[in-house]
C-alpha cells in the first residue's frame, strides 16, 4: 500500500532532517517504509520504520529528540 502524506510529516533520519512525503506498507512482514525528501541535500531517501524519528516540536511537546537508534538500545 502507498499512502501519500498530507501534510508531510517532519522527520530526523540517519542523514538529517527531512520530510515524509509518502508512507509505503508491503504488509506485516515488512517495516514500514518512508520516503523522505532531505533539507540540507534535497535528496530522496527511503527509511525503514527502525531508522527514523519525529523531529522536536515544542508546540506539541516533543521537548527532547530522543536520537536515531535510542529505542533500539533499550531507550524510551
Amino acid at each position: 500500500m502507498m499512502l501519500r502524506l498530507d501534510p508531510p510529516i517532519p522527520l530526523e533520519t540517519p542523514r538529517g532532517r527531512g520530510y515524509a512525503h509518502v508512507l509505503l506498507d508491503y504488509s506485516q512482514e515488512h517495516h514500514l517504509m518512508w520516503v523522505v525528501f532531505l533539507d540540507e541535500s534535497d535528496e530522496c531517501w527511503t527509511f525503514e520504520n527502525p531508522e527514523v524519528r519525529l523531529q522536536k516540536n515544542p508546540t506539541m511537546g516533543r521537548l527532547n529528540g530522543t536520537g536515531i537508534g535510542t529505542a533500539a538500545a533499550g531507550g524510551a
